[in-house]
């Protein structure tokens, strides 16, 4: 049985989830957006994309780096230093992105956002409302992924056909599994930092930048699928 004070509690720990997810997911678009703006604006610009072609592996590269030093420091840094490396890495993924619009037409990659969008919603939908745990799920998904960045490694060299495809639709099987994996964790966060507010800005930004790779990976590979090139 509640009492009368735990019942009063409940609506502001409600909120304070609320307030939370809304956070990480904001984060997220906002992302997004800069991910957008930044591969506009250089995929229109022809000594920017020079540059990009140019260092196009060491940025890759840094973009590696500055995820990884984002998960490992997130504990010693503070909100706006977290929330400045996730918009400096955003910004690089944008840099990267820019030649896939000298590649695809505008259409099929308008049309791919607005199918991943989509699916993003609806697993996200289903990551947050299910009652099932999906932390096996997220595993299984997880040791996938693995595999599927070690034969993509391996193909690179092969340049097989058949094996980029099978990559491709195990690839979106993985993401579409982990979207709804690491909506359920943000909601577990959620709750967590209802109780202690104490560097709910911080871990907002890593769960933000957790989405938004799902939203990216799923994004490139369903290009695949739907892109038409010029």
């Amino acid at each position: 049985m509640y009492d009368r004070e735990n019942v009063m509690a409940l609506p502001g720990a409600y909120a304070a989830e609320q307030s939370f997810v809304i956070r990480v997911f904001l984060w997220m678009f906002a992302g997004l957006a800069v991910t957008g703006g930044v591969a506009l604006v250089f995929s229109a610009t022809p000594a920017l994309l020079a540059i990009v072609a140019k260092a196009y592996i060491f940025i890759l590269l840094a973009e590696l780096g500055l995820v990884i030093a984002i998960g490992a420091l997130i504990r010693r840094i503070s909100t706006p230093m977290a929330a400045g490396m996730f918009v400096l890495y955003s910004a690089m993924t944008g840099a990267t992105m820019s030649v896939l619009f000298l590649v695809f037409t505008a259409e099929s990659l308008i049309t791919t956002f607005a199918v991943t969008s989509l699916t993003f919603a609806a697993m996200a939908l289903y990551g947050y409302t299910t009652k099932r745990d999906l932390t096996a799920i997220g595993s299984l998904c997880l040791m996938a992924l693995l595999g599927v960045i070690i034969v993509s490694i391996v193909n690179w060299f092969l340049r097989s056909d058949l094996v980029s495809w099978i990559v491709t639709f195990v690839g979106i099987a993985v993401f579409v599994g982990l979207i709804a994996y690491d909506t359920q964790k943000i909601k577990r966060m959620a709750a967590h930092f209802a109780e202690n507010s104490e560097g709910a800005g911080k871990y907002a930004v890593l769960a933000a930048l957790a989405v938004y790779l799902d939203f990216i990976n799923l994004f490139l590979l369903l290009l695949r699928l739907f892109g038409r090139r010029k």
